[in-house]
């Protein structure tokens, strides 16, 4: 009987559960997904950049929201996927003259949390950045009225506050009000900064203890602290890594929303040959530090990809070789989802695929009017 995509996705979400126990205190924060009953692949969509809740007060922002489901509805529903990972800068948190920008956070998860799909995220610099006064409500005749969100023309004092919502109580929000959530606030001792963990992809109704890739995610910072990879981080993947994957015999790939200087050393003058992409129109926006996280992943063969957002005007996968490694190392940029930030580039989502048996790693992106471009295979 041919299997629904609904069936397909419940079965994934059960299969969570069923895993659990997989998981020891010594590796957690971690999850575990699966590849659906007789499907060899296990397909992920990058949403990047979305900026919910930009220019919160006007007409224009709200639309801007409403376009940004859009393209999230759009790639979808084309690519049925099995994971989405939004990676980082869901929000516009200096935009969002309300305490519980968690409004604007669930707006941006609902067309994935609708169909039933999995979902992990990590944060970026806007998410939980301050509250910034809009010059335009400073006029000759005071402030002018304004929305605190986009469904109401007046709200309470609770309602209008401005301080802002911060990464662990995002993070706690979107655990606590979804099951599908496969995001953790991480390690105490790396807070403020929160999005470190993993997910495990393993098999159909396999054992736990054989998965086909493990998928990192980090916190890159900025908002309410510095754009940094901290050198507490690093250490917090070396032992996790050492802990779950001892002989790097799993592939891996990473997530994080800033890119490291690495990216800056890889940066094309145009896109051609290794390289692959569409636009290079942006010079790199790096990390303030390098504390170590890429000498550490350019030492695991194991890890074949890193996947950032941040810079909506490049969406171009490079290789890293340094040369006192044999590791290649490939260094992408997602696609601008969002209708929010600047750039008027057309929105689109980067795709990756994994085949199992044998293994395979792949990328393209999805554009918001459904064509497919820059597909690009990743050396096993």
């Amino acid at each position: 009987m041919t299997q629904t995509p609904f069936i397909g996705k419940l079965a994934i979400f059960l299969s969570f559960f069923a895993c659990v126990s997989c998981l020891t205190s010594a590796t957690a924060p971690g999850t575990v997904l699966r590849f659906r009953s007789g499907s060899p692949t296990f397909k992920i969509v990058l949403f990047a950049d979305l900026h919910f809740g930009e220019d919160a007060w006007t007409d224009w922002g709200p639309l801007q929201d409403a376009n940004s489901s859009r393209v999230m509805s759009t790639v979808l529903d084309l690519e049925n996927p099995d994971l989405v990972v939004y990676l980082g800068d869901v929000i516009t948190a200096n935009n969002i003259p309300t305490a519980n920008a968690s409004l604007y956070w669930d707006q941006a998860i609902s067309p994935t949390k609708a169909r039933g799909i999995p979902w992990a995220s990590v944060f970026g610099n806007h998410d939980d950045a301050p509250f910034s006064w809009p010059i335009d409500w400073f006029s000759a005749t005071g402030i002018p009225p304004h929305r605190c969100r986009d469904d109401a023309t007046s709200c309470s004092e609770e309602e209008c506050e401005f301080r802002g919502t911060q990464r662990l109580d995002l993070m706690k929000n979107e655990v606590k009000n979804s099951k599908l959530s496969q995001s953790r606030n991480g390690p105490k001792h790396l807070w403020p900064s929160v999005s470190n963990y993993y997910v495990q992809i393993s098999p159909f109704f396999d054992d736990c203890q054989s998965p086909v890739m493990n998928l990192y995610f980090l916190d890159s910072g900025g908002g309410s602290y510095p754009e940094v990879i901290s050198s507490a981080q690093v250490e917090w993947f070396r032992h996790t890594a050492q802990q779950i994957n001892p002989n790097t015999s799993i592939p891996e790939i990473v997530f994080w929303h800033i890119p490291s200087g690495a990216y800056e050393e890889v940066a094309p003058s145009c896109i051609e040959k290794p390289c692959v992409g569409s636009i290079n129109m942006e010079k790199v926006a790096a990390q303030q530090a390098e504390f170590g996280i890429m000498s550490l992943l350019q030492q695991r063969p194991s890890v074949k990809a890193v996947f950032v957002g941040h810079n909506h005007g490049l969406d171009w996968c490079c290789p890293h070789s340094p040369h006192n490694t044999t590791n290649k190392l490939w260094l992408c940029f997602a696609r601008h989802s969002g209708y929010g930030g600047y750039g008027n580039w057309a929105r689109g989502a980067r795709i990756i695929q994994i085949t199992h048996q044998p293994f395979s790693l792949k990328s393209w992106i999805r554009m918001e009017d459904a064509q497919l471009h820059s597909p690009i295979t990743f050396t096993p």
